[in-house]
């Protein structure tokens, strides 16, 4: 299942059904999970630790040190889940002693070609990642959340659950959960991503409830904090809003407005 043409040390820690294309490279302190697929010339490196059934495809960078001035060689970590698809040139860097010390990447996403994730990048399951999406240091992807192509985030932003960020965007502060967001220089909401919450089987109820958490917080002409209770004091009586005052109550940048 190993190339003759891959290096693979030693030392890696590989489940018996892994496959490793030709001229790929693997680590010493790389493990792979079971019924992973690496792609030609990826390189893998770093203590990075891959689950089961992911597909890694040619030309990707796991595991590499990060792009911060402040690394000092720590044995800092990437660790990636089960089920990701992982498309051509991604690259991903591993954590920082700073933050929590590792980059982690959750099960079943779909990330497209290019995607950059940064140090301390926590992204959740079940996103999409398309195309050129660049995260920056200490970002949060959460759960489900769509990042189209082109999109750049700064650094200790957050995308929460099902929000939606249009191509080309430049993420500056948190987009809230379930929020459609978009801006060349910086994203601003525009509604809740409804067509994503059907596809995620939300009732019409659940959705009407969102989309009145949407304009207490964007149109009643409240201030920031009088919409955050507001919404806090409507999750009492719908689950499905929890997660957003949450969102809101440990927003340290603020939210996109």
């Amino acid at each position: 299942m190993i190339h003759p043409t891959a290096i693979v040390h030693p030392g890696a820690k590989l489940a018996p059904d892994v496959t490793i294309d030709a001229y790929a490279v693997i680590g010493e302190h790389v493990e792979i999970g079971a019924g992973t697929h690496v792609g030609p010339h990826a390189v893998i490196t770093g203590h990075t630790r891959i689950g089961r059934a992911n597909r890694i495809f040619q030309f990707v960078s796991l595991g590499e040190m990060p792009q911060d001035k402040k690394y000092g060689g720590e044995p800092t970590r990437l660790e990636i889940g089960n089920g990701n698809t992982i498309r051509e040139f991604c690259t991903f860097n591993t954590g920082t002693v700073q933050d929590a010390g590792a980059t982690r990447v959750g099960d079943d996403n779909w990330i497209m070609a290019y995607v950059h994730l940064a140090h301390d990048c926590q992204v959740g399951s079940h996103t999409v990642l398309a195309n050129l999406v660049a995260l920056a240091g200490h970002v949060a992807i959460h759960d489900y959340a769509i990042l189209a192509g082109g999109v750049m985030v700064h650094q200790h932003c957050r995308i929460g659950v099902s929000a939606f960020v249009a191509g080309g965007s430049i993420v500056l502060r948190d987009v809230p959960p379930y929020v459609m967001a978009s801006g060349g220089t910086s994203a601003e909401p525009h509604g809740i991503n409804s067509e994503g919450l059907k596809r995620r089987g939300f009732n019409p109820n659940a959705i009407e409830n969102i989309r009145k958490a949407y304009k207490t917080l964007y149109r009643s002409g409240l201030g920031f904090e009088e919409a955050k209770q507001a919404i806090a004091e409507l999750a009492r009586e719908a689950s499905e809003l929890e997660v957003m005052a949450q969102f809101l109550a440990s927003s340290t940048r603020g939210v996109a407005r």
